[in-house]
């Protein structure tokens, strides 16, 4: 099912400023907060698609791509979706939480006992998040056309062989931590004029992992992780174009002692083509005739993506006429159809002519089929012209 438009679903228009956004999230997702709806599905759909949205219009970047090229702009097109379909309600609690104010006792996750709204929410262990990697990848015009698979070279953070990942020298390194008791939560409780309010936290000593490592890894000194270079394998989808942004989920950098790795973000850059040039969808491409080949017509070479076609110019063929070769532009980036080849036709005129080419052409400019005769369309535009000037 395709997505919605994001600025239908916070009810705003496309000219928006930031505080309006913000303001049309908060009243979203109050709206379909679960606390409010528990056990609707469609209410937590509904949340999830509001942070959607504003994950998104948020951020100026991303907004500025979702403009251009829609979903596929933002991640859409390497299916890495978004919130909606990557992100837990516990994340979007603790992304977004904090725009709320008051009006959930100042944070969504690990709350209780307030108006009875669903009683207690507790927060899970925290998990650990690598950092994205943000690399460029240079196409060709044929690239964009089909699609491609590139291998590239980077260098990123890896889980340590030595430990696992862990950051412990083995097994027995570890302790409980005391402040939270191994739990990785630490809970208060503070009173209000609305009665009792529990809220739970990330242990800020142990990081919520609930444990201590009493003796480090000696190859990654307790982090967990090393720098290394990888080979990544990226299946770019046709029709992508210059300045898009695609995100593979996972291929990132891994996380300190465990968790998920961060995502690979790939910045699109075309390669110029030296004959074609890139309008949308369509191609452009300028054809030069001599003065023979368009008065009696003749078959002639162009260039496509593919390579050189031949095609047939009809006799008396005007300069600057344009040929379009439906469906030999490029695709819809994740869609159906494609565009269209544009022939723009060119007259070239020789500089210079040796004696015998100049009387022949002298003999031609007598001939009555050799003086000019503007069409109807033409001489609009000249009586248009004349009546500017004057």
């Amino acid at each position: 099912m395709s997505k919605r438009d994001y600025y239908e679903v916070l009810g705003i228009s496309k000219s928006a400023s930031q505080d309006e956004i913000k303001k049309a999230y908060r009243k979203q997702a109050i709206k379909y907060h679960p606390d409010k709806n528990p056990g609707d599905k469609e209410a937590e759909a509904n949340f999830k698609e509001a942070a959607e949205a504003y994950e998104v219009l948020s951020n100026e970047d991303k907004r500025s791509r979702y403009d251009r090229f829609g979903h596929a702009g933002v991640g859409g097109a390497a299916g890495a979706g978004g919130f909606g379909g990557g992100m837990t309600m516990e994340d979007i609690f603790e992304n977004f939480g904090d725009i709320f104010g008051s009006a959930f006792g100042g944070g969504f996750g690990g709350f209780s006992g307030f108006g009875g709204f669903g009683g207690s929410r507790q927060r899970g262990r925290r998990v650990n998040k690598g950092s994205n990697l943000r690399v460029k990848v240079t196409l060709s015009l044929k690239d964009i056309a089909y699609g491609v698979n590139k291998k590239i070279k980077v260098n990123k953070y890896v889980a340590c062989d030595a430990c696992g990942g862990n950051g412990a020298k083995d097994s027995s390194s570890y302790s409980n931590c005391s402040t939270c008791h191994g739990t990785g939560q630490v809970t208060k409780v503070t009173s209000t004029f609305l009665g009792q309010m529990q809220t739970t936290q990330t242990c800020h000593v142990c990081g919520g992992e609930g444990k201590i490592i009493t003796n480090k890894c000696t190859k990654c000194h307790g982090e967990g992780i090393v720098k290394d270079t990888k080979v990544i394998s990226l299946d770019i989808p046709a029709g992508v174009a210059e300045g898009m942004q695609l995100s593979v989920s996972g291929k990132g950098n891994a996380a300190r002692r465990g968790g998920v790795n961060g995502d690979l973000i790939v910045l699109i850059q075309e390669e110029k083509h030296p004959d074609l040039i890139r309008d949308g969808n369509d191609l452009i491409y300028g054809l030069y005739l001599n003065f023979a080949e368009a008065a009696l017509g003749a078959p002639v070479e162009i260039l496509t993506v593919d390579g050189k076609v031949k095609i047939k110019i009809d006799p008396g063929t005007q300069p600057g006429k344009i040929l379009r070769l439906r469906g030999k532009g490029l695709p819809e980036v994740n869609g159906y159809g494609k565009g269209d080849l544009l022939v723009n036709i060119n007259v070239w005129v020789p500089k210079t002519l040796s004696k015998e080419e100049q009387k022949l052409v002298g003999q031609l400019a007598d001939s009555e089929n050799f003086q000019p005769k503007p069409s109807s369309d033409d001489k609009n535009f000249f009586e248009r012209m004349k009546s500017f000037f004057e």
